[in-house]
């Protein structure tokens, strides 16, 4: 697992994906959000400790939870656990070869190349924030997130090819293939409808999607 963030973790292997995705591990997850012990978790979810340590052990060796206490009560010492990370996502390299690849999508203008450009930039993005942070560093990134209503089809294919011209000619203006010490970044655009958009508000199909480098 990768710990993109002390908010976002990413999970990238098979085994760390199951174990988060088991019923009874994702309510401890979700519990874990604050720390808390096995009995505690046990009086709050109405489950027997026992039961639940077995479950806790396996979330811990995965890198799912992590102990930020230990406390004596009588003879026996209480573990206060928490999960790594305030919500996780799963990484594409979990599935392997089943994976989306904007290579394997190869329409750009289907929904499905969306989806897979998304999973490349998790793939790629949390693993150079792993290795930043090992190297105690920072990864420069630029995220823009907007909302534009068109008011016709018309309007949007105009905003689509103004757009376009516009990032070819920054893309051109900077993009030095000959200098010593430069370092390539890739560059996404991508629109499409928002999930609650009204029939009206809707653009069809034909959404604006471009991926330059």
């Amino acid at each position: 697992m990768r710990p993109a963030d002390p908010r976002v973790a990413v999970i990238d292997s098979p085994e760390t994906a199951a174990a988060a995705l088991k019923g009874t591990r994702r309510a401890l997850l979700v519990a874990l959000v604050e720390p808390d012990s096995a009995a505690g978790l046990g009086r709050r979810l109405g489950v027997p400790r026992q039961r639940l340590n077995y479950h806790l052990k396996a979330l811990e060796q995965c890198g799912l939870l992590e102990c930020v206490e230990e406390r004596r009560k009588g003879n026996c010492t209480e573990r206060v656990l928490r999960a790594t990370a305030r919500a996780f996502v799963i990484s594409p390299d979990a599935l392997g070869t089943l994976g989306p690849t904007p290579e394997a999508a190869a329409d750009r203008l289907s929904a499905s190349y969306v989806v897979a450009v998304a999973s490349r930039t998790i793939s790629e993005v949390s693993a150079m924030e792993s290795r930043a942070r090992a190297q105690q560093k920072r990864v420069s990134t630029l995220t823009i997130d907007s909302e534009i209503r068109f008011a016709s089809a018309e309007s949007r294919a105009a905003f689509t090819r103004e757009l376009t011209d516009r990032i070819t000619e920054l893309v051109a203006k900077y993009h030095d293939a000959e200098t010593t010490g430069g370092r390539r970044f890739r560059l996404v655009t991508v629109a499409h409808p928002r999930p609650d958009a009204t029939p009206s508000d809707s653009p069809s199909q034909d959404s604006l999607k471009s991926d330059k480098e």
